[in-house]
């Protein structure tokens, strides 16, 4: 009997069903777990990555050249290009491209040394143009260190780098005449043009090898017709045609436009696929342009005097001169020293800039060894570059604060008015220093000897400061600094460029507690504005009391010249009435016509103003200042003028009304023409105005005498003829009315030079006496009337020494020098 197999007990088979079980178990986790990894890593590529997997394989699959949108242009008002863009190339290197070509050039080397030794002829090898030839063609050509594009053509594995960007078309046309073959890399004449008008080699009659992996793509520049003109207004761009400073940055959307692109397909080398019709082009959208409210011939006129008015006074610190319509807040001119030229805005133009710059310099590289790496010394050496750069490229007019001075009394003398705390009849007694609670320092007034009992004219007139504390007292704390808020002092004005600062007060409620700052504010004391803050409140106590947003963007128009929007000027607020602004008005045009600011007057224009000269608190410098607006009557046009930390070893005393009030005569006399604003001469001032000289000669004697005389002219004569043979100054000369014509009557004209004289520290009548006696004529400007007795030439237009004609004028400006601030 066969024995049965034997049955596994319930044990082993329980044993079984779990181990079956637990397998289950495990290779069910085990493909949910697997599902899952694979799920996610689906949904990772699929739908987290699907945006940056698809532009890698469009990448892959496809070349891109961006099209440059050509930038709008900057006109200023009378339609003057003060910014352009014109068309560059830029030149581009694909060192994969370079090794291809250089691997082909060999290829054919050796295939044409095999064919050749089969046929047992002769063969020498050409010349392979390899890197380096590449490399000393385009560092000559381009101005790029050889080194550096055999070292960018070392790395195949690019496709594209920039040699250089923004060449110029000449510049272009070489390198492109260098990819022909047409010249070597030393720049020899390698082709001629044969019968056939084929492009031939000289040497074998053969056609030119071309370079293979140079392009050059089509770019824009940008120009700046004026140079430095304005040049820390208009701003600049960087190597990208973005706006980095000024206007070119605040506007740089509406200018830059939008670029246009080219996209083709390629192949796994990135070689253009031929004939694959999907090439697709999106053109580029052109910027708009800007009309401006600057005014170029203005602008000239502000730089060249504040310019000469700086380097006279050797100003440590540089200044400021805006010109603004006060019925719009319009910028007619605005200029900022240091100063750039934003089509070379790396270049430091200034010699103290330049000076610090190589002091810093200096003690970096003598600290050498204190920096711990290469990089570390090498950003330093930056940084010191980058620091000079950004005080070079500021605008001081609307980023940079100071202490105003004296030129902000018409803002406490606007507040007392409208507040009813004075009036025109109002007097004031100065004893030469005057006394405030809280403070244990008499505050001083620029006279110290006092200016005794004073109305509120005069006192203005005189900058008084005792004067304006004792008005600032009675306007009170409170209604003080509702004012500064109200002329927009305690916040920025508006205006259309970058960056603007803010001025520095002190809270509401420190300056409530007691009077000692009101008292300061009273003068311009103790706090910051910047200039454009200022002379923007300045223009509301003139113009009726309305206060403007200064603003420099007059239009945008399209690339055909079609207006896009127009500024349209509305006042923020009126902050005093009519009537009290007329008072002001009245107060600063005695300021010049009498008082500390005398030295403003222009021949034939009724002038208001305000001199300043202020302390800047903590050190011994002064900023000068002076504020001018035409005319007085009804004004149009306001300037504002500083000069911070002017030497004190020039000869002139250090007074805004001595050093600035006289060049701000000089640029009013210049701009307010070029403005449209005509003269109005009084009796005497016309027979010093500018006149024709009429040409007489070959007439008789007695019909010359006849003509000047009728046109204001006196003469005198030289020889005994009855007919004028010659005459000085020649007929067609611009010369004062009250002139001295010489006619000579048969007797020969001298051609002898005159030589100038020195006339500045003389009086009127000396002055005049010298340049009569040296054979010139003499043309007054500056001040015309002065009680003080102390009127002098403080410039003459011509150096002493200087030879020149007969009958040549000489513009001399007179000053007082006995004014106080």
């Amino acid at each position: 009997m066969t024995d049965r197999p034997r049955r596994k007990s319930d044990a082993a088979r329980r044993a079984n069903q779990v181990i079956r079980g637990r397998t289950m178990l495990i290779m069910l986790l085990l493909g949910v777990a697997s599902f899952t990894v694979l799920f996610w890593k689906l949904y990772d590529l699929q739908i987290n990555r699907h945006d940056e997997l698809k532009a890698e394989a469009v990448s892959q699959q496809t070349d891109s050249m961006v099209i440059s949108a050509s930038r709008g242009t900057i006109y200023d008002k009378n339609g003057e290009i003060m910014a352009i863009s014109y068309s560059t190339e830029t030149v581009l290197l694909d060192p994969g491209g370079v090794q291809d070509f250089v691997e082909s050039q060999e290829q054919k080397i050796q295939d044409a040394a095999e064919e050749a030794a089969e046929k047992g002829a002769p063969y020498t090898a050409p010349e392979v143009l390899d890197q380096a030839y590449i490399a000393r063609g385009l560092s000559r050509i381009l101005d790029v260190e050889e080194e550096t594009i055999l070292e960018h053509l070392e790395n195949t594995a690019n496709r594209y780098w920039e040699v250089k960007k923004k060449v110029d078309q000449d510049v272009a046309d070489e390198v492109r005449r260098f990819i022909n073959g047409e010249i070597d890399d030393e720049g020899n004449q390698l082709t001629t043009v044969d019968e056939d008008g084929n492009t031939v080699l000289i040497s074998t009659g053969g056609r030119p090898t071309r370079l293979q992996g140079i392009s050059l793509t089509p770019d824009t520049k940008r120009l700046y017709p004026f140079g430095s003109l304005a040049g820390n207004v208009i701003g600049f761009v960087n190597a990208n045609n973005m706006g980095a400073y000024g206007l070119e940055a605040s506007y740089d959307d509406v200018l830059s436009g939008s670029t246009g692109l080219t996209i083709t397909p390629t192949n796994v080398n990135g070689t253009p696929l031929l004939f694959s019709g999907g090439e697709q082009m999106f053109d580029a959208e052109n910027g708009s342009s800007l009309v401006l409210t600057l005014d170029t011939n203005v602008q000239y006129a502000l730089e060249k005097g504040l310019e000469s008015m700086l380097d006279k006074y050797d100003a440590a610190n540089g200044g400021t001169g805006i010109v603004m319509d006060v019925n719009t807040g319009g910028i007619v001119a605005m200029a900022s020293y240091p100063n750039y030229d934003p089509g070379d805005f790396s270049t430091i133009y200034t010699e103290g800039l330049q000076a610090e710059l190589d002091a810093a310099l200096a003690e970096i590289q003598q600290n050498r060894s204190t920096y711990e790496t290469e990089e570390a010394y090498n950003q330093a050496l930056a940084n010191a570059r980058a620091t000079i750069q950004f005080k070079q490229w500021r605008n001081k007019c609307y980023q940079d604060t100071y202490e105003p001075g004296s030129t902000f009394k018409p803002i406490t003398l606007a507040t007392a008015l409208e507040e009813g705390v004075v009036n025109m009849n109002t007097t004031f007694t100065c004893t030469g220093s005057i006394h405030v609670e809280g403070w244990g320092k008499a505050i001083n007034c620029s006279k110290r000897a006092g200016h005794g009992t004073q109305t509120l004219k005069v006192a203005t007139g005189n900058s008084c400061n005792p004067a304006f504390v004792t008005m600032g007292l009675k306007i009170g704390t409170e209604a003080y600094y509702r004012y500064l808020k109200s002329f927009g002092l305690m916040e920025t004005t508006g205006i259309d460029l970058p960056a603007e600062a803010e001025g520095i007060f002190a809270n509401e409620d420190s300056f409530n507690s007691n009077v000692v700052s009101l008292a300061a504010y009273s003068f311009g004391q103790t706090f910051n504005v910047t200039p454009l803050e200022l002379i923007r409140a300045q223009a509301a106590t003139i113009n009726g009391g309305y206060l403007y947003t200064p603003y420099l963007v007059e239009q945008v128009l399209d690339d055909e010249g079609n207006i896009l929007s127009q500024h349209e000027t509305t006042a923020v607020r009126q902050v005093i009435s009519e009537e009290t602004s007329a008072k002001v008005r009245e107060c600063l045009e005695w300021v010049v016509s009498d008082g500390g600011g005398r030295n403003g007057q222009v021949t034939g224009y009724r002038i208001g103003g305000k001199t300043g000269t202020a302390d800047k608190t903590g050190t011994k410098d002064v900023v000068v200042s002076f504020m001018c607006f035409a005319p007085a009557d009804d004004p149009q046009y306001i300037m504002l003028l500083t000069m911070d930390t002017p030497s004190r070893t020039t000869g002139t005393a250090v007074f805004g009304g001595t050093m600035v009030a006289p060049v701000a005569s000089q640029i009013m006399s210049e701009i307010l023409p070029l403005l449209g604003v005509e003269p109005d001469y009084t009796a005497e001032e016309l027979v010093g105005a500018d006149t024709t000289v009429p040409n007489v000669v070959g007439q008789t004697r007695e019909a010359a005498e006849d003509r000047l005389a009728d046109l204001g002219f006196t003469f005198r004569t030289v020889g005994d003829g009855d007919t004028v043979t010659d005459q000085t100054p020649a007929g067609g000369a611009i010369v004062p009315g009250n002139a001295s014509i010489i006619l000579y009557l048969g007797q020969e004209k001298p051609d002898t030079p005159c030589t100038v004289p020195n006339v500045v520290g003389k009086s009127a009548s000396e002055a005049n006496k010298a340049i009569t006696n040296a054979g010139l004529i003499m043309k007054v400007t500056g001040t015309t009337t002065a009680s003080s007795g102390n009127v002098y030439a403080i410039t003459q237009s011509l150096p002493a020494g200087t030879e020149v004609a007969a009958g040549t004028v000489v513009t001399v400006q007179f000053g007082d020098n006995s004014v106080l601030d």
